[in-house]
């Protein structure tokens, strides 16, 4: 679907965008493996949670919602295979956080996507899960889906440093140590989001974390969750375009309600500080309340470690577009491997915005317009990319409108985010 989004004049108000979809995803799971009933305030509505949702209940969980909040039912005597394809669609922490907790249910699990999750690599988790005693196969070397997995009651734990730092791969590998023999430890050399861990411990796990540097080692010992009142807060990536929107525009102050604010959620806030941003947090019982106002930016030095996941990349190539001097991406090869290639998708965008743009290895620049001129009118495919669709669009509402193809690839993750664009207006 093609969407035309308008340039706005002054953008102004106070939105809590959808709840935050890492949490999301893991109060179902740990709902389902849970032995009774476990309530979650604030979750997403969006369809790479829907997926997740649908898997816990053909495993054998059972979920209906309430005013306000949903309802998950754990099954007394643990989850079990389904006859039937666990659907992953687009979504790919969906596909690897469920590939380590069928690795430890007797019996073959097929996982499918979309076509564009059925291009991602799954050798990060095939390797790991592997050498657990399950046994992940999917298409070529780099183990694309659709994956099969021949789950094991007999799952032993490992001692594994992950390559390349991943909370999904992190987050395989734990789910899986709830079902083995032993303690399963995990040591990554960034830091990455923790929402696993912390969800792990609040549900009665034995979970511990260390520090090591820049990395962390987390030690897990095997038991099984407890049933518990979850409550969501506000996904930061999705706060993130409204940020980079609020400081962009030349007339605009936003407010974003209830936002996680883990270190390893909020690097887009230091890098977008560290611009020129003017951009404030403030803590709350439920989570930070993120002001964006109108700034003029200058360029920086953006690396990959200071947002582990490069999630909020795409957005923060729409700040650095509207920046004065050339801002400097580094060691982005992991955007290579998401939804779509957004390591050539970036470039792409910022090149139809009228800035110059090249790139060398896995790193990109991008020589910013700065406050002198206003994006230019384009078109952008969003390739089956919400991040894309949502990055096009606010640099279209701060500069002069865009059109944007796959615009309802939007839905898998923030199905009213063009509803809350325009009360802004």
């Amino acid at each position: 679907m093609s969407r035309h989004v308008d340039p706005q004049a002054t953008l102004s108000g106070s939105l809590r965008v959808p709840g935050d979809k890492s949490a999301s995803h893991r109060a179902l799971m740990l709902s389902a493996l849970a032995a009774g009933e476990s309530t979650i305030v604030g979750l997403s509505r969006g369809h790479d949670v829907a997926s997740t949702s649908q898997i816990m209940v053909q495993l054998g969980a059972r979920r209906h919602d309430e005013a306000g909040h949903a309802v998950v039912e754990g099954p007394s005597d643990g989850l079990r295979a389904s006859d039937e394809p666990l659907q992953c669609a687009n979504s790919g922490t969906t596909i690897r956080l469920v590939s380590g907790i069928v690795s430890g249910l007797e019996g073959r699990h097929l996982l499918e996507g979309d076509a564009s999750l059925s291009r991602r690599p799954m050798d990060r988790i095939a390797t790991p899960l592997g050498l657990m005693g399950s046994k992940v196969r999917g298409r070529g070397p780099r183990v694309t889906p659709p994956l099969e997995i021949i789950g094991s009651s007999g799952l032993h734990g490992i001692d594994y440093e992950v390559p390349t730092p991943s909370a999904q791969v992190k987050s395989s590998i734990l789910l899986a140590g709830l079902f083995a023999r032993g303690d399963t430890v995990v040591s990554e050399a960034v830091r990455t989001r923790t929402s696993t861990e912390d969800m792990l411990r609040q549900a009665g796990v034995d979970v511990s974390s260390e520090d090591r540097g820049p990395g962390r080692r987390v030690t897990l010992r095997p038991s099984r969750p407890r049933p518990q009142a979850w409550r969501v807060p506000a996904d930061p990536s999705q706060a993130a375009f409204f940020c980079v929107l609020g400081v962009i525009h030349p007339d605009a102050q936003i407010e974003l309600l209830d936002v996680e604010d883990a270190p390893e959620r909020v690097g887009f806030v230091h890098v977008l500080r560290r611009m020129g941003a003017d951009l404030t947090q403030a803590p709350g019982a439920s989570g930070a309340t993120l002001t964006a106002r109108s700034s003029l930016l200058s360029s920086t030095e953006v690396h990959a470690r200071e947002i582990p996941s490069v999630d909020e990349v795409p957005v923060l190539t729409v700040a650095a577009a509207a920046a004065s001097g050339v801002s400097a991406f580094r060691d982005m090869v992991e955007l290579r491997l998401k939804e779509s290639d957004r390591f050539e998708g970036s470039l792409r965008l910022a090149e139809g915005l009228g800035c110059r743009v090249w790139s060398d290895g896995d790193d990109f620049f991008i020589e910013g317009l700065g406050s002198s001129r206003r994006f230019q009118t384009f078109s952008f495919d969003a390739g089956l990319d919400h991040r894309f669709v949502m990055s096009s669009a606010v640099a279209g509402v701060a500069g002069q409108g865009c059109d944007i193809e796959g615009a309802d690839t939007v839905a898998s993750s923030y199905p009213n985010f063009f509803d809350d664009l325009a009360s802004l207006a």
